[in-house]
């Protein structure tokens, strides 16, 4: 086993572990630079499973207020227009009147049935600047009661 060298002013030269030690000096301030990338990943994603929260939520509301609409507008005693109207009011209740704006009601044929069919087309919602554009469209269905 050799002694450690001497050098100027009494100091001696760096045993084993203190070389080990002067390697990690080498990735010194690294976890700062991994971190803030992982944090980057982890943020965009999050956001992304924010977005995709948000439509299936915006959706849900949708459907379920063309479906009530198409009721109201199926009964033996109401006219399309009603359906629409209700339709409108369970949107700007839930949302905002702009996804109201577009909502329209037809009787068609389904399988030689009359079929009331609500039909509502509405902006994608967004989290911030990012995300898709453009629009959904939703529909509800009623049978037609016989007067």
């Amino acid at each position: 086993m050799t002694s450690p060298r001497p050098l100027l002013r009494g100091r001696t030269a760096p045993g084993p572990a203190a070389q080990a030690r002067s390697g990690d000096d080498a990735e010194r301030g690294s976890a700062v630079a991994e971190f803030t990338l992982v944090a980057a990943l982890v943020l965009a994603l999050f956001l992304g499973v924010v977005q995709v929260a948000l439509v299936q939520h915006v959706r849900s509301l949708l459907v379920d207020a063309a479906a009530e609409g198409a009721r109201v507008a199926a009964r033996a005693d109401r006219e399309p227009q009603d359906g629409v109207a209700r339709t409108q009011e369970l949107i700007a209740a839930a949302l905002t009147d702009g996804y109201a704006e577009h909502v329209h009601a037809a009787t068609v044929e389904r399988d030689g049935v009359p079929v009331v069919e609500m039909t509502v087309a509405a902006p994608l919602p967004v989290v911030g600047l990012l995300g898709p554009g453009g629009a959904m469209t939703v529909h509800g269905h009623a049978l037609e009661e016989e007067p």
